[in-house]
């Protein structure tokens, strides 16, 4: 998915002066902004007040919308480096396309992990025939240094490992938790884990002291270590925690992101990640004269054009404000 803002503002991420290293509860609130035609997305990261969680660098929660009389997202084709993409639903689908050749419609609660690495351009859209209800998030991995340059690949995973207790049922996304593995690749330490609620539950997932971590809530009411989180909202949680309490006040939702936190500082502007001002003028470059990114078959209509770059140097603002 992309970040279709018409004036993108460069933000260094990462590095670890302003990681919290101990247990805090830091409630983050969503900027909404228009995707595409007819999708509104609540942004929780980058935020103004944290920008990164482990290499998680970009959160958009959508819906529950309602699109059986609308075309649903409409996500022209547009480019991306230096980050992965993971698309995740609880209702509707998305048709995948890119420029690898890649074409393939994702249903709630399959993984769509697009490793971006040098460089890829891709398309999202609902399904001329498509459900009622569309609702997920679109999240963004950062890509160390080792890792950015890689070739890019697209990985569907329908089958992922579940994790069961009373009253919680756990799809792991990417990385490890309580024994079970994602296939999905990684490229630093990192979890991302979609958690079901039944309403009433009281549990405590295990979790890892070196990471820090967030709950993005999606629907439900729930409070995290006893902090109300509202759907379209998001806890920072920090780090130094083995494990996190979780209670639902209805059936609830959540998602689970964490990993070590990054230590490269970044540069991100608009769909891109690197790690100098060069690096983001040369790919915005190369995407408006049609090298490197590739073509994307099939879809019905213009490329996205790249906003214009800013007139001023990039102010170093660091993981917060």
């Amino acid at each position: 998915m992309s970040n279709l803002d018409r004036e993108a503002v460069p933000a260094v991420c990462g590095g670890r002066g302003f990681v919290v290293a101990e247990p805090v509860r830091e409630l983050l609130s969503p900027r909404r902004v228009q995707l595409g035609e007819s999708t509104e997305v609540r942004r929780l990261l980058p935020n103004l007040g944290r920008r990164m969680v482990g290499a998680w660098c970009f959160v958009d929660h959508y819906g529950p919308d309602d699109i059986a009389d609308e075309p649903g997202m409409q996500v022209p084709p547009h480019p991306h480096m230096g980050l992965q993409t993971v698309s995740w639903l609880h209702e509707g689908e998305v048709l995948h396309r890119d420029s690898t050749g890649s074409l393939r419609t994702i249903h709630p609660r399959q993984l769509g992990l697009m490793t971006s690495g040098r460089a890829i351009s891709h398309s999202e859209e609902s399904p001329k025939s498509h459900a009622r209800f569309l609702h997920g998030a679109q999240l963004w991995v950062a890509l160390p240094d080792s890792h950015r340059h890689t070739e890019p690949r697209f990985e569907y995973h329908a089958e992922l490992p579940v994790i069961t207790a009373p009253g919680l049922t756990a799809t792991l996304i990417l990385g490890e938790v309580d024994g079970a593995t994602s296939p999905g690749t990684t490229y630093t330490p990192i979890v991302g884990a979609d958690l079901s609620l039944a309403r009433g539950a009281d549990v405590r997932l295990p979790l890892e002291a070196d990471f820090e971590y967030a709950v993005l809530s999606m629907s439900g009411e729930a409070r995290v270590d006893g902090v109300p989180v509202l759907p379209g909202s998001m806890l920072y949680l920090g780090c130094g925690r083995t494990e996190l309490p979780l209670h639902a006040e209805s059936d609830a939702g959540l998602m689970l992101l964490g990993g070590e936190p990054f230590e490269e500082e970044l540069i991100m502007w608009w769909n891109f990640i690197g790690r100098s001002q060069e690096d983001i003028a040369q790919a915005r470059s190369d995407w408006m004269t049609g090298t490197r990114f590739g073509e994307v078959k099939g879809y019905d209509g213009d490329p996205l054009p790249a906003p214009e770059l800013p007139s001023v140097p990039l102010k170093r603002r660091g993981r917060v404000r």
